[in-house]
């Protein structure tokens, strides 16, 4: 499908019912190809889908309740047992302890007692728990303990009785390192469980009842996307920030950058990342709602900086966010009941953004509200101009994530200058100032900047990964000892990877493989990785590190404490077109002039221009606004933007 065919929709989203506004979206997108619904679905190749239940129900707290079984010992200083916190993952009273040991050698040092499990299970069970949790000490090692339970609880409790109770294990979630991450892992997954099955499995079904025949894919927090049979409920955390992200890789891919940092500004955080050589940074340790966790998942750094972030004054300083107003009552300017002062009602007060044309025209704004939330809340308390205010708010905002965005571009290879990619509905507006505080001075702003990580779920191909506990030391020449056993680690690993990817439709040849060591200095904290493409890892293990990973050699060895294995399977994308770039003159696309105030001088007449309307290689000059349906384009003084061949605009600071 080329360019002309590219349709985005948004539409209301439904809390009581998200299958609800699911199917609308559906319905909007067959009515901007005005086509019917079945009509579009027996003709749609693929369909992938991301959702934020699992992070809604735990910061709603209304998961699973949830018992819990450890090992003796295990109990003490628990996370998601938080007695501060009134609403925690698992109530104290619902956590018991079992006899057992597995040692770390990963033999077994004493039995399991079965009337013992059995009973604390029943208990659990009398108390409430609609599912329950096993992790027990070093089942990374051997999770034979594990599944002696959960198959002693099953036989109490089969399947096909009313009864029956749901049971996960640690080991089945999580093969990677550390006792309470473990178990913060295997709670997260089992509490966010059932709600998301409900609303996936109906999801699912009223796309059948409308002749979709293929299956439903569900984004992973990981960079890629599989069957729902084939999820687990924590793959889906924080998978749409990372969708972003590999939009972001693709178009690393494109562009051929050698590193790309990220800058999605929504309506409450800022949500950052980094992709190196085309590859998105990982995490081993994610940390969720303030629990660390044992997953690998793509690294995004979240601050509380949006267009909702609410601006106030505390001991005679401004300070914006971390607080958000929201969707509800939102910006003073909504006038939907806000009375704080945000980012965005200073930006309406500046002229940034037109409150006759705020989303197209769809949803009319009231600057004498936004003008009077700061008068009220920042200018009489600071002795300042409204617009002196408002001017501050932008400034602090900016400043925050263009220092935050610095430490976290710095962090990984420093010595690449990087450039930024901004999206989200708020980005465009301030991704200048942002990218002076982090000395940035290129910014690609992708088409569709607004909902740019919903469209990067159109790169995403079918990924799982798959990882073990490794803990070895790995020699200066690469050279690896046949009793670390890695082979066999692979070889188990590609035996569960090819079972999975034939229940995902696809043959051993259709399949590409990648084995991934994490390094380290000497413990579980990774510092790098290196890849090795296909299955015969140690024939490019000695090249691959010299290559991927030689500032690590300060010592004779390297210690890999993690090995994975990754299996993808590539599924139809969506084709960028490559266009014929025309002239630099934007004259065509001029909507007009509007006062906007760009500095302390005050509101100067500015050129305003229509984002529809500018073609591939126009070039507008700052100071200027660019306005589209989804987004404003702020265009500072000393910032060109140009529409380039693939009709995403770059920002670029002039020479001085």
């Amino acid at each position: 499908m080329g360019d002309s065919g590219v349709n985005t929709v948004k539409v209301p989203t439904t809390p009581h019912d998200l299958t609800v506004c699911f199917m609308k979206c559906i319905q909007a997108g067959a009515d901007a190809f005005n086509i019917g619904v079945e009509d579009l679905l027996t003709q749609t190749d693929v369909i992938r889908f991301s959702s934020t239940i699992g992070t809604n129900t735990l910061i709603e707290r209304n998961g699973t309740k949830i018992g819990l079984l450890l090992s003796q010992g295990q109990d003490g200083g628990l996370e998601v047992v938080n007695e501060d916190d009134d609403s925690p993952l698992v109530y104290q009273e619902m956590v018991r302890t079992l006899k057992g040991i597995i040692d770390e050698d990963a033999a077994e040092v004493e039995k399991l007692d079965r009337d013992e499990a059995l009973r604390s299970a029943q208990e659990l069970l009398d108390q409430g728990a609609r599912c329950l949790v096993v992790c027990l000490k070093n089942s990374v090692y051997n999770p034979v303990h594990e599944k002696q339970v959960r198959s002693w609880i099953k036989e109490e409790y089969p399947r096909d009785y009313l009864g029956s109770v749901p049971v996960f294990l640690a080991s089945d979630v999580s093969q990677l390192p550390g006792d309470q991450e473990r178990v913060n892992t295997a709670v997260v997954n089992a509490y966010i469980h059932a709600r998301l099955v409900k609303f996936l499995y109906k999801a699912g079904e009223d796309l059948r009842k409308r002749f979709y025949s293929r299956p439903l894919l569900i984004v992973h927090a990981t960079g890629g996307v599989a069957r729902v049979s084939k999820t687990k409920a924590i793959n889906t955390y924080n998978s749409g920030p990372a969708a972003g992200l590999m939009g972001v890789a693709a178009l690393a891919r494109l562009y051929k950058a050698p590193k790309l940092v990220s800058g999605d500004m929504g309506g409450t955080s800022f949500d950052m990342g980094i992709v190196l050589n085309s590859q998105p940074n990982f995490t081993l340790k994610p940390d969720v709602e303030g629990l660390t966790l044992s997953t690998p998942m793509v690294a995004i750094k979240a601050i509380g900086a949006g267009g909702g972030s609410i601006a106030g004054v505390r001991k005679g300083r401004l300070q914006v966010g971390p607080q958000s107003a929201g969707a509800l009552p939102g910006p003073a300017c909504f006038g939907l009941g806000g009375t704080h002062a945000t980012v965005t009602d200073a930006d309406v007060v500046l002229g940034y953004i037109d409150p006759a044309n705020y989303l197209g025209g769809k949803m009319q704004l009231d600057p004498q509200k936004a003008f009077q939330a700061i008068e009220d809340r920042i200018a009489s308390q600071l002795d300042q101009s409204v617009l002196q205010a408002a001017l501050a708010i932008r400034d602090a905002v900016d400043e925050h994530m263009g220092t935050k965005l610095k430490g976290m571009a710095d962090s990984i290879r420093p010595d690449l200058e990087p450039v930024l990619v901004v999206y989200g509905g708020a980005g465009s507006g301030h991704c200048c100032g942002l990218a002076r505080h982090a000395g940035i001075r290129k910014i690609i702003a992708p088409r569709f900047a607004s909902v740019f990580s919903a469209c990067s779920l159109s790169s995403m191909d079918i990924w799982h990964i798959y990882s073990r506990r490794l803990g070895y030391w790995i020699k200066k020449d690469g050279k690896i000892d046949p009793e670390a056993g890695i082979d066999k680690i692979v070889k188990e690993m590609h035996a569960g990877a090819a079972r999975d990817m034939r229940g995902e439709g696809f043959s051993e040849s259709e399949v590409h493989y990648r084995v991934e060591f994490f390094l380290s200095r000497g413990d579980d904290s990774p510092e790098g990785r290196i890849v090795i493409r296909g299955l015969d890892w140690a024939a490019g293990v000695s090249d691959a590190l010299e290559k991927q990973a030689p500032k690590l050699w300060e010592a004779e060895d390297v210690f890999a404490p993690v090995l994975f294995l990754h299996a993808t399977a590539a599924i139809p994308h969506y084709e960028v077109t490559e266009q014929n770039q025309g002239v630099q003159d934007p004259s065509p696309a001029l909507m007009g002039m509007r006062e906007v105030c760009w500095s302390e001088e005050g509101m100067a007449a500015t050129r305003i221009y229509d984002r529809g309307r500018l073609m591939p290689g126009n070039v507008v000059g700052g100071p200027a606004i660019v306005e589209a349906i989804d987004t404003t384009y702020v265009v500072r003084e000393g910032w060109t933007y140009t529409v380039d061949a693939y009709c995403n605009g770059i920002f670029e600071e002039a020479t001085a």
